[in-house]
């Protein structure tokens, strides 16, 4: 009986003295716990520790565009257009577009390539990858893709999407992670191939818009105050979307809501194709917002720095249109030889329009060492971002 009681009973005098000893037990798990989190903690710190606060400087740069190119006079057979009323109105008089087994990935890589050759960096020691695009390869992006074409081995890569304002933002953020002092190189890619999306029968559009790619390498310095970036400044306004898009197209087996429907559901192709529609802009209300949100976006980042238009060395803006680059310019009153412009040979690239107009600036011996260079970005989003960088 004794036995058998026991035996009965020690279940239920488990359970109540699990309960009984909850007190003592709660004190005992909860020092331990503390213990454990305090350990945890002191572990953290000591990782933190591991990272000291570092500066980041632009180390190098590279472009690449394809090989193949419109100019106006081949659009005018295309459209009702000609090479004098296109260049009065956005200052392009050719566009560079990819063909035969040119991509995104391949634009990118070789741009890639000679900013880190520029820097003297292998890419075996990228820690970070930031790809700025719209337009990438696969729906899932193209940074990795990247990656593996240059061979940056151990590189976190990341694709980062803000249209035309990309680059610039993709700069401030390479510069963040170098500044916590967990990365010493990050490379920043600005790259666009719009062209896939371009209707050539559209003349608002089709004479704006060029492919082509642009690389930055930041690497760290060991002085936090010795950095890069002076002052940035970074904005979107949703509401605005709708001026300028290229949204997703739904194809047969799709029901009101534009989701797809499977057979079983009536739908007649489970695996039809999603597609993309063509680039559509409101050109005016797009250059309002430029005209409007670039001085002020600059003026902004150089209050920041600390920094008047009288500091800034040359101005390298979106290369968006003409007419908004030189009203910039006058509003800070910045002569032609400190405004940077190539959108006459490469139209409007997006993402990729500032870094190759810096990267041809540099080649160029314009922009050197020490320069004080005032950058900007604008576009689709919409998103506006500014920058002022110490070369």
């Amino acid at each position: 009986m004794t036995t058998l009681s026991m035996s009965a009973a020690a279940p239920r005098c488990f359970a109540v003295g699990s309960r009984a000893q909850s007190g003592g037990t709660r004190k005992a798990t909860t020092a331990g716990r503390t213990a454990r989190v305090s350990r945890a903690r002191g572990a953290s710190l000591i990782a933190r520790a591991a990272f000291t606060p570092a500066g980041a400087k632009i180390a190098g740069v590279g472009m690449a565009v394809p090989t193949q190119y419109l100019t106006n006079d081949d659009l005018s057979e295309l459209v009702d257009t000609n090479d004098e009323w296109i260049r009065t109105r956005t200052g392009i008089g050719k566009r560079h577009v990819i063909s035969g087994d040119e991509s995104l990935t391949s634009l990118a890589a070789e741009a890639s390539k000679k900013a880190l050759a520029a820097a003297g960096v292998a890419a075996e020691d990228l820690d970070l990858i930031l790809l700025s695009t719209s337009s990438p390869d696969d729906l899932f992006g193209s940074a990795c893709t990247v990656q593996a074409a240059i061979g940056a081995t151990g590189a976190l890569a990341v694709d980062l999407t803000a249209a035309c304002s990309g680059f610039v933002v993709g700069v401030v953020n390479g510069v963040h992670f170098i500044r916590g002092g967990e990365y010493k190189n990050v490379l920043v890619v600005g790259a666009d191939v719009l062209s896939r999306y371009v209707d050539w029968r559209d003349r608002g559009t089709c004479i704006l818009f060029g492919d082509g790619c642009g690389a930055m390498v930041l690497t760290s310095t060991p002085d936090p105050s010795d950095c890069c970036l002076l002052g940035f400044d970074m904005h979107s306004d949703g509401a605005g979307n709708h001026n300028l898009t290229a949204q997703f197209a739904y194809e047969a087996g799709t029901d009101t809501a534009g989701k797809s429907k499977p057979t079983a559901e009536g739908g007649d192709a489970p695996s039809s194709r999603g597609a993309f529609c063509n680039i559509g802009m409101n050109g005016q209300e797009v250059f309002k917002f430029a005209v409007k949100t670039v001085p002020d976006t600059v003026s902004k980042s150089l209050e920041k720095a600390g920094m008047t238009s009288e500091d800034i060395d040359f101005l390298v803006m979106h290369q968006a249109n003409q007419r908004i680059i030189d009203t910039a310019a006058k509003r800070f009153g910045l002569g032609p030889e400190k405004v940077v412009s190539n959108i006459a040979k490469y139209g409007n690239t997006s993402a990729g329009s500032v870094p190759i107009a810096m990267a041809e600036a540099v080649e160029e011996g314009r922009i050197k060492k020490g320069d004080v260079v005032a950058t900007a970005g604008f576009g689709a989003g919409l998103t506006w971002a500014s920058a002022i960088l110490r070369w």
